[in-house]
């Protein structure tokens, strides 16, 4: 039996960080238009050493896995992804993806990468549901989502605070059935 080669897509993989990532990692984490959309505590720089001790740290859990992504044709790292939150009794998952190389951006990379992280949950973990959080000024993650699947399920009202205006954040989510049916068609 030939069994998947999960986390390899078309134009793309899904690898371990490696220390000679930290650098462009840092560099993402000291871009604060990409944490912005990426994360919803307060944009501040991170450093290498911090970086490498939160990989570690992800290493180390149980509940929590990361994905450098890399374009396979010359094995540059583009992004990141992911799952946190996993609650195993309920298999359940936040999903997490940031392009953080501002020239992949918009090429379908992203929804690639999510594509494989997802195939790798529903396949690999066993999950039964994954979901996320995104600002409603996100726009285009929020098509990648829906795209992918994902039904919008709530909205946290004027959750996050910046430049001087409030934003809500969407709540949404897929169900393996759901992926499923739509991995089949």
């Amino acid at each position: 039996m030939l069994l998947k080669d999960l986390l390899k897509g078309e134009n793309l993989y899904l690898t371990s960080f490696k220390e000679e990532d930290l650098s462009i990692f840092e560099s993402w984490y000291n871009n604060i238009a990409f944490l912005r959309s990426y994360d919803m505590v307060a944009a501040f720089p991170v450093s290498q050493i911090e970086l490498k001790d939160m990989l570690k740290d992800i290493r180390q859990a149980h509940d929590r896995y990361i994905f450098a992504v890399r374009i396979k044709v010359d094995n540059r790292l583009i992004g990141v992804t992911g799952f946190e939150n996993i609650l195993w009794n309920n298999g359940t998952a936040v999903i997490y993806i940031g392009i953080g190389d501002t020239l992949s951006r918009g090429k379908g990379f992203g929804s690639e990468a999510l594509a494989l992280t997802m195939e790798f949950g529903f396949e690999e973990l066993n999950l039964h549901r994954i979901q996320l959080n995104v600002l409603s000024y996100n726009e285009p993650a929020i098509s990648l989502y829906e795209k992918l699947g994902f039904k919008r399920e709530g909205t946290y009202r004027e959750f996050i605070h910046r430049d001087s205006k409030r934003y809500d954040m969407y709540l949404y989510g897929i169900l393996r059935s759901e992926w499923e049916h739509k991995a089949n068609k």
